[in-house]
């Protein structure tokens, strides 16, 4: 918290600006003392960006007057009561109730997580502001720990108090976002899938930011966290969910919040149902009405993939293991299991990174995606002449000088889904190289082409990722025969080489093997990396594609590798 100074600053003739109390990338927020009324208020002073023009720059304000208006018409004892909005020198001001008890997040950080039964009644707090703000039209698209206050004034019913804040990104259905800028907002980490993908948002949404915020409370961090942003969007629009063992007592509302299909998702007057008879009887019922799948039973959490893909792609084994089968694109992703063995990871389209790519252009201000391949050359990957062949992973998460955990390779089931002609085009970030050799794939504008007799590699700038591709005939025993040979022979062929896994699979119907292994690199210098590969028998022919990268870039390579399998095509 500030300190008041000695000259303070008046807005709008009556609001007194004293203290900071915080900031965040909605602006700044004040304690104020109200000199009309002669009370405490909080004032956030919206942030400008002025890289707009000044027309730009007007009607942004005019947006966040009038949303921020309409927020202030809402009503509910669990919901931040909004004062006044007004306006000085061109710069937007929200006046609100003053509380002083601090963030859930801040109780959580210094308390550590909520038992089953205050997290229901959080939930149950919750619920009733979002549904009050659904039914006025009012999207807050931005729940999470940090934006729910716990009054501590001093009577006892305030001190019980949960309310919900900052509808500073908060959108009025039907209207232009009051932030938008072509940026994304919100926080990564409580984002609904819909919205990852670029399916729009609804009051669905919400609740699936609500479904995350319950995890954390229960377990004192998000089931989506990752160490990058890329990790995160992977994990959230398609990753296995694994809500935290704390929230085993309310395990039917977090599954049914944390739907990926909003379509299935748990509706608020039913979560808060089934949070209240748990507060009542120690239980949490079943959802009254589960949607179902065809079969008739209600589909898993895990790995169900809401974003179709873009006209004219074919999704394709990216993030599948060697040794493992794809699902035909209209079939539910299976859930994965902990096992490092033949499992197959949910298969995303190249829609849904692109997707990613977008969204970490647009928070992270960076000019490339969060999709990044893995490349191997000698000694990196490729399955020709004792090179070590990379298989196509799932994602997975490492350390330096680690090799990633297996506990997140998600399990296969056999499909025999062939490609289609697909006519794929680059994600943002990416060119779609037409190779000379006869195919063409999407790789980092940055990448260069460097041939190396039967290989063809396209690397980053000082080689840090390696992207190798290799075309030739069929051989005896097929990929996975291919496969084991070459990582019989890993140790000749990349120094340190440990932890290899050759597993097979399917690649559209067609016989595959993916092969995935860490290694020291080639000099102290370059350090340990870690390289991805897959192989594959198409059309009378067989191809391998990997990418090899420091044990640190995982995240980014194997975004690298799935691109680079989901835009590849023969000539």
């Amino acid at each position: 918290m500030g300190t008041p100074g000695d000259n303070f600053r008046v807005v709008a003739g009556r609001y007194r600006l004293e203290a900071r109390l915080g900031r965040g990338g909605m602006g700044i927020v004040w304690r104020a003392t109200d000199q009309l009324l002669g009370r405490q208020v909080a004032v956030k002073e919206i942030a400008q960006d002025d890289s707009l023009s000044e027309e730009e720059a007007r009607r942004q304000r005019d947006r966040t007057l009038r949303e921020a208006r309409a927020v202030a018409q809402l009503r509910h004892p669990h919901i931040i009561v909004v004062h006044d909005v007004v306006e000085q020198d061109e710069q937007p001001y929200i006046v609100m109730e003053l509380l002083d008890g601090g963030s859930l997040a801040d109780r959580i950080s210094t308390r550590g997580p909520v038992d089953a039964a205050e997290a229901a009644r959080i939930g149950v707090a919750l619920l009733g502001a979002l549904r009050t703000a659904h039914a006025a039209g009012v999207l807050h698209r931005d729940i999470k720990p940090a934006n729910v206050l716990l009054g501590t004034a001093s009577d006892e019913a305030d001190s019980e108090r949960v309310v919900l804040t900052d509808f500073g990104i908060a959108q009025v259905v039907g209207a232009t976002t009051l932030t938008e800028s072509g940026a994304f907002v919100g926080s990564p980490e409580y984002t609904a899938p819909e919205r990852m993908s670029g399916l729009g948002t609804g009051p669905a949404s919400d609740l699936w930011s609500l479904g995350a915020l319950l995890c954390t409370i229960l377990s004192g961090e998000s089931p989506f966290r990752r160490d990058s942003l890329g990790g995160i969007l992977h994990a959230v629009v398609f990753d296995e969910i694994r809500p935290p063992d704390e929230a085993r007592p309310l395990l039917p509302v977090v599954r049914g919040l944390l739907e990926r299909d909003p379509e299935r998702r748990l509706e608020a007057a039913e979560a808060e149902r089934m949070l209240r008879a748990f507060l009542d009887t120690g239980r949490t019922p079943a959802r009254a009405s589960a949607s179902t799948s065809a079969s008739g039973r209600t589909p898993k959490l895990t790995s169900r993939r809401t974003a179709k893909p873009a006209p004219g792609y074919t999704p394709t084994q990216r993030d599948v293991p060697r040794g493992q089968s794809v699902p035909s694109p209209s079939t539910p992703v299976p859930s994965p299991t902990p096992a490092a063995t033949a499992e197959q990871p949910p298969r995303r389209s190249t829609r849904g990174v692109l997707v990613a790519a977008l969204l970490v252009a647009a928070m992270a201000g960076a000019g490339v995606s969060a999709a990044a391949l893995l490349l191997r050359g000698d000694g990196d990957g490729g399955v020709a002449k004792g090179a070590s062949p990379v298989s196509s992973a799932p994602l997975t998460s490492t350390s330096a000088g680690t090799s990633p955990s297996p506990s997140r390779t998600p399990s296969a089931t056999p499909s025999a889904t062939a490609r289609t002609p697909n006519t794929p085009t680059a994600p943002s970030g990416y060119r779609l190289a037409h190779d000379p050799d006869g195919f063409s794939l999407a790789v980092p504008e940055d990448f260069v082409r460097v041939p190396q007799g039967e290989r063809i590699f396209y690397m980053s700038p000082g080689e840090t990722f390696r992207l190798g591709i290799k075309m030739s005939d069929p051989e005896t025993g097929g990929p996975l025969a291919v496969m084991k040979s070459a990582a019989a022979k890993g140790a000749d062929t990349n120094p340190g080489y440990h932890d290899g896994k050759v597993t097979d699979t399917t690649h559209y119907g067609h016989p595959a093997a993916l092969w995935e292994f860490s290694w020291n690199g080639f000099s102290t210098a370059e350090g340990p990396r870690h390289t991805y590969d897959m192989c594959w028998e198409e059309g009378g022919r067989m191809y391998d594609v990997w990418v090899s990268a420091p044990v640190g870039k995982v995240r980014e390579a194997k975004e690298y590798f799935d691109v680079a399998l989901d835009t590849f095509a023969r000539a």
